[in-house]
């Protein structure tokens, strides 16, 4: 292996790594502020370092320090502690490596010599998702089965339940997209949404595969146990479900698997629906080969950008009754500078670019950092959709989760499948 082969494994490793964690402080935030916009409150915004609140993010800080240093106890009455220790590792492990397969950007030309953008170069595609997602409700089903008590009971059981009636629709649902892509293959996919539909509309999936979608992203949310198919933990009946007897870190594990679990769900329904990394009207091959169009666009846009984010954090960035020597707008100061700060770097970089580096691997580097960046984008816009939903729609009955799943998703899915295919048999 050279060295060139050895840089871009690494890379590519740590960012299906560690994005997806890196991205808990920013879900849980959402999920926070989200939730406070949604009920007419502030959320988390009392918690500093030395005055700089970061809207709130420092809250996260504080509670992964607590977490971290609280007594982690264990049960007398568990009886199987190895597997009751495995569960929430299970539950984290997997939502990590779910994500694994999941491109990020279009396959980059480095020296010749061609590397798919995603922490495991396999052509399984969206097969290694769904082979591996489904492992997730075993360390759910273990912590209520080794938990010895009949709340964490219920809520593994209903988990297996809830995971068999929602597998089915995913399933099928991805059926009748393999029908139109022709591949399993993930980048093939992505690639594939880059082509335009009449000549000015994206070929992404959501267009061509509307119910598809639809019936994907409910089983997704179903998958990831979030509002309104949180049956599994539903506190107003069985307090909290499987982690019923869990504390300390080993909490902390399963809260983190379910926002790694959202986060990886989401970046397959861009990848899927969305067109994943691509950006509308900029194929791969335009960018690169108009790298200098592209970069001087670049450096319009993004002071414009800046301005406007600049605006959002002094408006928001104050107390809301008159106040001398206001702490937070001295705080909104820092970070506009920063900001600023940050803007000149990268417009240096652009411009040093522009002259001496656009062109050959230079270019393909570029077009891959603007697929990461719209790609990251469109994954968080759907977290935010996942936390629109919770705090909109209050949760099932179980029931009409059953109901929801087997009675109409199935026939939905088997119907889309049906039509998908004579569309396209027709069409060929």
């Amino acid at each position: 292996m050279s060295l060139l082969d050895s840089v871009v494994t690494i890379v590519r490793v740590l960012f299906a790594a560690f994005i997806p964690v890196c991205f808990l402080a920013v879900l849980v935030w959402m999920e926070r502020r989200g939730c406070g916009f949604i009920q007419d409150r502030s959320g988390p915004n009392r918690a500093n370092i030395f005055g700089f609140r970061l809207a709130g993010i420092v809250q996260n800080l504080a509670d992964g320090l607590k977490l971290a240093f609280k007594e982690d106890v264990i049960p007398g009455h568990v009886k199987y502690k190895f597997y009751y220790v495995l569960a929430p590792v299970l539950v984290f492990t997997i939502a990590i490596v779910s994500f694994a397969a999941v491109p990020f950007a279009d396959a980059l030309v480095l020296n010749g010599k061609s590397y798919l953008m995603q922490g495991i170069p396999t052509d399984l595609g969206i097969l290694w998702f769904l082979a591996i997602v489904g492992f997730a409700v075993y360390g759910i089903i273990l912590a209520g089965w080794s938990s010895h008590n009949k709340y964490g009971m219920l809520g593994g059981l209903r988990a297996a339940a809830q995971v068999i009636s929602y597998e089915i629709p995913m399933g099928l649902a991805v059926i009748s997209l393999l029908i139109v892509y022709g591949t399993v293959n993930l980048t093939g996919i992505v690639q594939y949404q880059g082509q335009l539909l009449f000549g000015f509309i994206p070929m992404w999936g959501i267009v061509l595969q509307p119910l598809g979608a639809i019936i994907f992203i409910v089983a997704a949310f179903a998958e990831a146990n979030r509002i309104p198919f949180d049956m599994v933990e539903g506190e107003s009946e069985i307090v909290a479900g499987f982690h019923t007897e869990y504390s300390g870190m080993k909490f902390a594990m399963f809260f983190m698997g379910e926002y790694v679990a959202m986060f990886t769900s989401s970046a397959v329904i861009v990848t899927l629906f969305f067109g994943g990394f691509q950006i509308p009207w900029l194929s791969t091959a335009f960018m690169v080969e108009h790298t200098r169009i592209v970069t001087l666009l670049l450096m319009i846009a993004l002071p414009v950008l800046a301005h406007l984010f600049a605006g959002w954090i002094r408006k928001n960035n104050r107390s809301h009754y008159p106040r001398e020597n206001d702490p937070r707008v001295f705080e909104a100061t820092w970070y506009i500078r920063t900001l600023w700060v940050v803007l000149i770097l990268l417009e240096l970089l652009l411009l040093v670019f522009l002259i001496i580096g656009a062109g050959g691997a230079a270019a393909s580097i570029l077009a891959a950092c603007l697929q990461v960046t719209a790609f990251l984008l469109k994954v968080t816009f759907m977290c935010f959709v996942y936390v629109w939903v919770r705090w909109t729609l209050p949760r099932f009955r179980y029931d009409q989760l059953q109901k929801l799943g087997w009675q109409t998703l199935i026939p939905l899915s088997l119907l889309n499948i049906f039509i998908t295919g004579a569309v396209v048999v027709a069409l060929s």
